[in-house]
């Protein structure tokens, strides 16, 4: 497995070594030796996967500390247009997002580790959407910013996406105030 630091400090893009023949693929999802040697001692303790139809905006996500969460993300069938803010206030790349397409095909993997802001775009019908956590879901520490905010400048490449209420009632960023350093 290959993993790169995206532009975005700590915002880690995983490329795992495929072995396809003709019965299909296999390939290593995860590996704590291999995140180990990047010096990243992470501790899962929760899975979550999502299936959406096309169109569905899902984010900008983030738990609150003490209950902050990493994530390491991939997309098991259709493909998303994934999407991770900073919103560490001390942070040179603060307010600032990368965007990447993960989809089946491709089998890209993110981590995005605490302070990050999560969400995502599915481009196809059927997207089955998976990943792992370092913390818990605590529902009292969840938070949202406004997946439309002018302020993060993110080109979704489309208008109107399918919402949640609660992502139709996240916050903007210029009201937010961040926990995270």
């Amino acid at each position: 497995m290959t993993i790169t630091e995206t532009e975005l400090k700590g915002l880690l893009l995983l490329e795992p070594k495929v072995f396809e023949d003709q019965r299909g693929y296999f390939f290593e999802s995860f590996n704590q030796q291999n995140f180990s040697k990047k010096g990243l001692d992470l501790n899962f303790v929760q899975d979550n996967q999502s299936k959406s139809q096309k169109n569905v905006l899902r984010g900008l996500h983030f738990q609150k500390p003490p209950f902050a969460q990493g994530k390491l993300i991939h997309v098991i069938k259709g493909a998303v247009l994934d999407i991770a803010v900073d919103i560490r206030n001390l942070s040179p790349s603060y307010g600032k997002h990368v965007s990447i397409e993960l989809n089946e095909a491709n089998k890209l993997m993110l981590y995005i580790p605490p302070g990050f802001a999560h969400g995502f775009l599915t481009l196809e019908d059927e997207t089955i959407f998976t990943y792992k956590c370092t913390e818990f879901y605590n529902p009292d520490a969840e938070s949202a910013i406004y997946w439309n905010d002018k302020t993060l400048n993110i080109d979704w490449g489309l208008d109107d996406p399918v919402l949640s209420e609660k992502d139709q009632n996240a916050i903007a960023f210029s009201q937010f105030s961040s926990p995270f350093q």
